[in-house]
């Protein structure tokens, strides 16, 4: 799953997602069937990257990272509506 965060505060979503690292570290690693998580800053904001081993996690983590932002970035205005792009992975090289 990717969600992609732009417009305005995105920027410090992005800043505040790795002040908070331990904290998104810890609920993310309770995602059941976690794979990776990765967050990449853009020219306007952030994207993030979480794999997990199947469809359930990836809507578990969604759901918390949801209310994550609500309760820690409401006041920023980025984590409203990412625009989400989801899909099986095909081809996997690290």
């Amino acid at each position: 799953m990717i969600r992609t965060y732009t417009g305005q505060g995105a920027k410090d979503l992005a800043d505040l997602l790795v002040e908070h690292r331990a904290e998104v570290e810890d609920l993310l690693r309770s995602v059941d069937g976690l794979v990776s998580y990765d967050m990449a800053r853009t020219a306007d904001g952030c994207v993030t990257v979480t794999v997990c081993s199947n469809k359930a996690g990836t809507d578990e983590s969604l759901r918390k990272a949801g209310e994550w932002l609500k309760a820690n970035a409401s006041h920023l205005g980025a984590g409203a509506k990412p625009a989400v792009s989801e899909g099986a992975v095909e081809l996997h090289i690290s």
